[in-house]
Order: structure tokens, then C-alpha cells, then sequence
């Protein structure tokens, strides 16, 4: 079946940050005394986790950590820690009207919003799939279903590209079809990538076999 869809990750493939620096941003901002408080809320209450599944705002998720102003912070951490990928732009300008792009993304509901707006991206996303939105994460198989039946694609209609093994492996039991982006240099039996000029070239190859 012709592939219309790119299922494309956030971190690690259009931000070059596969795992970002929220937690070190974090510690810089408070003094050592703090350390144990705020390992403890990283590690066992899992706040980041829990706000990446919608289960806490973002404002409540920087305010639970002690931070006086969260919308700064969370403006502050995108705009100097996080880095757009230069190579992601010409690829979604040539690509994205070729095939239907969407954002399968594990993040809170108000950083997705504010990258994606910041960078200028929204205009090339048919839809974007957040975790913090439909309260899921990858791997969970509910996030791949929950993009199929928004999309009302087909699995076999889809490339999904991360840069997360275990991802790309839960998707692919959905048959939808998964591409690596390796920026972690993790091994991995099937089809890889590392920048997108590579995965330009792969979907001109698949345009011509079909």
C-alpha cells in the first residue's frame, strides 16, 4: 500500500536533544540544599512523567518543583536548551506536501505548543499527537491507535520515525512501518537513518519502487 503519512517524533529527531536538559536546567536553578527534594520528585513522585501524561499542567508541574515563575521557565528551557535540527525545515518544506505529516510526540501539552509555534512548525502537522493531550506515552500501544484513528489512516499507510528502538518496535507490531533516526547510535536491525537528507533519500527510493 502507498505510504501517505510520516508519524514523526519530537525529541531526538526534529529537536536534536533526544532526552533534553530539563532535569540539569533544573538543578542549576536551585541551590544544593535542594538536590535530595528535587531527586526525590524526579525519581520517585515521577512529576515529569506524570505531566508528560497530561496528569499535571505545566504551571502546576514547575510550580510543584519550585519554581516562581513557570512560564518563564519553561520559555527559558525551550528557547536556550533545545535545538531545531537545521536540517528539518527543507525536508518538511519539500515533504510536507507530499505526505501527510504527524507529530507523535511524548512531551507536556504546553511545551509541544510552545515549540511548535515557536519554530513555526504547526503549518506542516496534519495533526499532533502529545502525550500530554491523549494522556498516553510511547510505547503504550494506545498512543499508535490513538494516531490512527484521528488520522483515519491505515497502519500500513504509515512510516513512523523516531529515534527510540522500543518505540519504533511497538509500532511496528501495528504494521505500520518504522524508520530509525539514530542519533543515539543504537543498534537496530531495520531501516535507519541519521539526518534528514537520508530520509529524503529513502522516500525518493520508495516513490520509485512504487
Amino acid at each position: 500500500m502507498k505510504k501517505t503519512t510520516i508519524l514523526i517524533d519530537m525529541y531526538g529527531v526534529i529537536l536534536e536533544e533526544s532526552k533534553g536538559f530539563f532535569i540539569p536546567y533544573t538543578f542549576n536553578a536551585f541551590d544544593q540544599s535542594e538536590y535530595d527534594r528535587l531527586t526525590r520528585q524526579f525519581r520517585e513522585e515521577n512529576l515529569f512523567t506524570k505531566a508528560s501524561n497530561g496528569e499535571l499542567t505545566s504551571d502546576e508541574f514547575l510550580t510543584r518543583l519550585g519554581f516562581d515563575d513557570p512560564r518563564f521557565h519553561m520559555v527559558n528551557y525551550i528557547d536556550h536548551c533545545l535545538t531545531l535540527d537545521k536540517g528539518f525545515l527543507p525536508f518538511a518544506e519539500k515533504y510536507a506536501s507530499l505526505y501527510d505529516f504527524v507529530l507523535l510526540s511524548n512531551d507536556v501539552s504546553e511545551w509541544s505548543a510552545y515549540i511548535t509555534e515557536h519554530h513555526g512548525l504547526d503549518r506542516f502537522f496534519s495533526h499532533k499527537i502529545v502525550s500530554g493531550d491523549v494522556k498516553c506515552r510511547k510505547p503504550d500501544r494506545k498512543i499508535y491507535e490513538t494516531a490512527l484513528s484521528v488520522t483515519g489512516k491505515k497502519p500500513e499507510e504509515c512510516f513512523f520515525v523516531d529515534n527510540s528502538v522500543k518505540n519504533l518496535l511497538a509500532a511496528a507490531e501495528l504494521d505500520i512501518e518504522p524508520i530509525l533516526f539514530n542519533r543515539d547510535h543504537e543498534e537496530y536491525d531495520g531501516t535507519v537513518v541519521t539526518s534528514f537528507p537520508e530520509l529524503a533519500a529513502l522516500l525518493d527510493q520508495t516513490n520509485k519502487e512504487c
